[in-house]
């Protein structure tokens, strides 16, 4: 086949739904076979994976974003229905979340209170301008609400947005190794570390290590979200009027 059929032929597929679609999950499926024979390396997240192949895709094939968009938006319609389902593992750990959860209220409004406090501090020891400052600040939690939270304080969503997908997928990449540095075992506050600081990639992560992990993950991740949403705004207008 000639150069210009394989042109004319790529024109042709990427104006359908379908092939976003396909897209998107060959690439995650190519991201997690890596994974897998990575021996489940944390560096080889396979959503780190499929984003590079994606992006590179749509970069040399010159397609915009919004219309491989076309076709994702049936995974990214998933997401609320995913976003639910975290509620079965929660229920099945429901006498465990019981017992712990004095720390695990004081753990969540701890760690949302230091997520957001350390990185504006870097970001303003940086020079950072304050809607910069603004952007980062909701970072650690789920990309709609960040993106909500940053629009109330006067940030950039599509900033933030890039942001939480950083924040995420460092978090999921990095939190075990560190977690593993410090002698942290217990799979409860490790999926808990992973909630707080790397909202639905951590959780995506810590399911897959362990199910007790990915409760916990879960839990703190919906309750540092709302954590966030109730307190960053008030602290921004006070302190920065």
């Amino acid at each position: 086949m000639e150069p210009a059929d394989l042109t004319q032929l790529w024109v042709y597929l990427s104006t359908k739904p379908l092939t976003g679609l396909t897209i998107t999950l060959v690439a995650y499926a190519i991201g997690f076979w890596l994974y897998q024979k990575s021996n489940r390396n944390p560096v080889c997240n396979p959503v780190v994976i499929a984003i590079a192949i994606i992006a590179a895709i749509l970069h040399f094939t010159g397609t915009p974003y919004s219309v491989y968009f076309d076709g994702a938006q049936f995974v990214h319609f998933l997401l609320g229905p995913a976003t639910v389902a975290l509620a079965v593992p929660l229920f099945r750990q429901m006498e465990t979340l019981k017992r712990a959860l004095p720390v695990i209220i004081f753990g969540v409004l701890f760690g949302s209170l230091m997520a957001t406090a350390s990185t504006v501090a870097i970001a303003h020891l940086l020079g950072a301008s304050m809607e910069t400052l603004a952007s980062l600040a909701p970072k650690s939690v789920t990309t709609p609400v960040a993106m909500g939270i940053a629009k109330e304080i006067g940030g950039v969503p599509a900033l933030t947005a890039v942001c939480v997908i950083v924040t995420g997928i460092v978090g999921a990449t990095l939190g075990p190794a560190v977690m593993n540095m410090i002698g942290l075992t217990d799979w409860r506050a490790r999926g808990f570390a992973m909630g707080v600081a790397a909202h639905g990639i951590g959780t995506a992560r810590a399911f897959q290590v362990n199910q007790t992990a990915g409760a916990f993950s879960g839990l703190s991740m919906g309750l540092n979200t709302i954590a966030t949403a109730l307190t960053v705004p008030f602290l921004w207008h006070w302190l920065f009027g």
